[in-house]
């Protein structure tokens, strides 16, 4: 993996993940994306991580899609046609960002400056986001005769709801993060320059629970989304037998008639 674009660092039980192009703003381009998707996935290397804390080098968060490594890709596309190859462009990306919704280890944003276009749709990507009271979050795309194309429109709908997602996407407008925190975009507001602060104390209240059950919750919530309600209820049931003889769950029950803190190993 290139240092250029992604850092990564185990801490204890937490892995953090590092945009690393503050001189571009952090500017993602499709190396970026795919890097920062095989830090997320690489977690499964370390059985003993309880969460993933994505950050960014400088005061921007993400100003958006490389707009250069964008034409670099359309130049070496050649005389392919354009509409195929945005949409193999756009397919790539997106699935960057499915690799990594599917770890079942939690992803935490930590979100400062600004979040911008595929910014965001990156962001979004992500299971819960803190933000610095200061940040700003945007899919500018409809200004330049375009829609948020890379699962954007999407998750958006999915986080805020249909008629908060029509105004983000169609007056393109910044939206702060108070507004985010009352719309469900974000999870948590910090002091400005806290984000990763603020983001290390929800993964360590997420890290006293048994890891199995939340990667599990997780999944539930994942996949369940969308299918009807007898089938999500049969998700959750399933969810519930691979759990119920776990050593996790049996560490949980005697902790509490011990009256003492779990001792949970992800077994």
């Amino acid at each position: 993996m290139s240092a250029d674009l992604v850092k990564t660092e185990l801490r204890d039980n937490l892995y953090f993940v590092t945009l690393n192009r503050a001189e571009k703003r952090n500017a993602i381009s499709i190396a970026l994306l795919t890097e920062l998707a095989d830090a997320v996935a690489g977690v499964d290397a370390y059985p003993g991580v309880r969460a993933v804390i994505v950050q960014a080098e400088g005061p921007i968060f993400s100003a958006g899609i490389d707009v250069m490594a964008l034409m670099g890709e359309k130049a070496s596309a050649g005389e392919q046609n354009p509409a195929r190859w945005l949409r193999r462009l756009a397919e790539s990306l997106q699935h960057q960002l499915y690799r990594i919704e599917q770890t079942e280890v939690p992803v935490i944003g930590a979100c400062e400056g600004g979040v911008y276009g595929l910014g965001l749709e990156m962001a979004m990507a992500f299971d819960l986001i803190v933000a610095g009271e200061g940040c700003i979050f945007t899919l500018p795309e409809t200004r330049l005769g375009l829609v948020a194309d890379v699962g954007g429109t999407t998750r958006l709908t999915k986080r805020v709801g249909p008629s908060r997602a029509k105004d983000m996407l169609m007056t393109a407008r910044k939206v702060g993060a108070e507004e985010a925190l009352q719309w469900g975009l974000v999870n948590r507001i910090v002091p400005d320059g806290k984000a990763v602060e603020g983001a290390v104390t929800l993964a360590q209240e997420i890290a006293k629970n048994a890891p199995l059950a939340v990667g599990l919750a997780k999944y539930v919530v994942d996949h369940g989304d969308g299918v009807d309600r007898m089938t999500q209820m049969a998700i959750e049931r399933l969810a519930q037998s691979q759990l119920i003889t776990a050593e996790d769950t049996t560490e949980a029950l005697m902790s509490m008639m011990e009256k003492r803190d779990p001792e949970f190993k992800g077994r």
